[in-house]
């Protein structure tokens, strides 16, 4: 365990990893009519260069946290982030669609292997004090890349510096990633192991591969008029995955070292705040592309305009990160209640003015709704996850990371793709204005559903909150 002094040095450059992944997530949207023009991609080339990233960052997450508790959370941290900057150089040195579609997939399979660390290493190497405000950072700085993808990209494209174009979205990440690689070996705590690891390969394979099925159809599916592969696929995701489990508890049984630690899923608090992930996630990733493709397809605004009206929420995002901190301080795991009731009202906001404004509805009518979904994102997340981990010994940190952020990048796919069906079903063969917000309203309701669990689940989560405070912090492993 390190000083709460030394806490302050390790977060920056711990943070920087979710920055970037975050960021590369969603600049390459801004990007799309480039890549078409100057690399002449096809649809399928465009789908798999947004979509191959999620593929390869979700798939790989669960063995990227579980390699972090064998080998070392800081080993694994500065490895990941240079294959990581490696990938993003190939990226912007791409000259056809398919070397940029495999530096994309490269990309993010090393972000998989690094970002786990990152609730690994706050988990098991920062005081307890120092917990809480690091979880709020994380919040602010998982958000806040996001809008930093959208926006900074677009500027980037405009600005064209040395004529680079595109490429500038990517190149940006290698300064950085030296910067961070070259800080993280000066301030992270070293570990070591007291015993030889053991590796899981076959879990590796079962859970990235079973992942894949799933995911592959959820991003591709929409586009393609979900033809039979992608029903076929996601059939064959459960034997995979159920296979892989059994394998999971014979390893387990064996005293051998699985890929999913299993005892993880024994803490009620850890099952419970994984499902609020789920449902929040789905709900938050799929009502922000319901408000892109209204502002955009709808409203006529351009990518970075569209970018610049989700501001207020990035910014009361990362306020209510900041400040919920010490609510939660002071008020435990009501602030994480409030959170989500915040969220259902923004999204209640949206149907209402939806349904009263109809085509008539402005960007400017969405800045209140969008705002309180901000505040409310900011109050939920960084507390639920904080809650998760809590009660995770640090031995487990890696692999209960590497398993929560599965969930996020697994529940915000599907929520994407289930409510951008219900959005485009809803649509028409001739949209226009009053379609769009008729199509986008229709959406919007249907995810009442889903804020509407999170509230409910949140309302569970104070029933053991005195049980959980109760329990003694847990003694650190050596192995960060």
């Amino acid at each position: 365990m390190i000083s709460e002094a030394r806490s302050r040095l390790v977060l920056p450059v711990i943070l920087s990893a979710t920055f970037m992944a975050s960021f590369d997530y969603m600049v390459v949207n801004v990007a799309t009519p480039s890549f078409e023009r100057d690399l002449h991609a096809g649809p399928i080339a465009l789908e798999l260069v947004i979509a191959g990233y999620a593929f390869t960052y979700a798939g790989g997450m669960v063995t990227g946290g579980r390699l972090g508790d064998l080998f070392g959370h800081r080993r694994l941290f500065v490895h990941g982030m240079a294959a990581f900057t490696v990938a993003s150089l190939l990226c912007g040195l791409a000259r056809s669609p398919s070397q940029l579609v495999a530096a994309r997939l490269l990309q993010g399979l090393t972000g998989a292997a690094m970002v786990p660390q990152v609730l690994a290493l706050i988990t098991a190497s920062l005081p307890a004090s120092a917990r809480t405000r690091a979880m709020a950072w994380y919040g602010v700085v998982l958000g806040g890349g996001g809008v930093a993808g959208q926006v900074l990209g677009g500027l980037l494209l405009q600005a064209d510096v040395l004529g680079l174009g595109w490429r500038t979205i990517f190149l940006v990440n290698v300064p950085v990633g030296a910067a961070a690689i070259g800080c993280a070996l000066r301030v992270l705590p070293a570990g070591r192991s007291d015993r030889r690891p053991r590796l899981d390969p076959v879990g590796a394979i079962g859970v990235s591969g079973g992942l894949a099925l799933v995911l592959v159809p959820l991003a591709m599916g929409r586009a393609q008029g979900w033809p039979a592969w992608t029903w076929l696929s996601l059939a064959a995701s459960v034997p995979v995955l159920a296979g892989t489990l059994g394998w999971e508890r014979r390893l387990t049984r064996a005293g051998r070292d699985p890929l999913l630690d299993l005892a993880l899923f024994r803490a009620r608090s850890f099952n419970l705040g994984l499902a609020i992930n789920i449902t929040f996630l789905a709900s938050f990733g799929s009502i922000n592309l319901v408000l892109t493709l209204l502002l955009q397809g709808g409203l006529g605004l351009t990518p970075s305009q569209a970018g610049l009206a989700f501001g207020p929420m990035a910014l009361l995002t990362m306020v209510a990160s900041l400040f919920g901190r010490r609510l939660v301080e002071r008020f435990g795991p009501r602030v994480l209640v409030c959170g989500s009731v915040v969220n259902a009202v923004a999204v209640l906001s949206f149907a209402v003015e939806l349904d009263v404004l109809g085509g008539g509805v402005t960007a400017w009518w969405l800045l209140v709704p969008l705002g309180l979904l901000g505040a409310g994102g900011g109050l939920t997340l960084p507390s639920v996850i904080g809650a998760v981990l809590s009660g995770i010994r640090p031995a487990q940190a890696g692999a209960a990371s590497g398993v929560l952020t599965t969930a996020q990048q697994f529940s915000g796919a599907a929520g994407v793709a289930v409510l951008g069906a219900v959005f485009f079903a809803s649509l028409g063969a001739h949209p226009d204005r009053d379609a769009f917000a008729a199509a986008a309203e229709t959406a919007v309701w249907s995810d009442v559903a889903l804020v509407t669990a999170t509230v409910l689940l949140t309302l569970l989560f104070l029933r053991p909150a005195a049980a959980e405070a109760a329990r003694p912090e847990p003694v650190l492993d050596r192995r960060v």
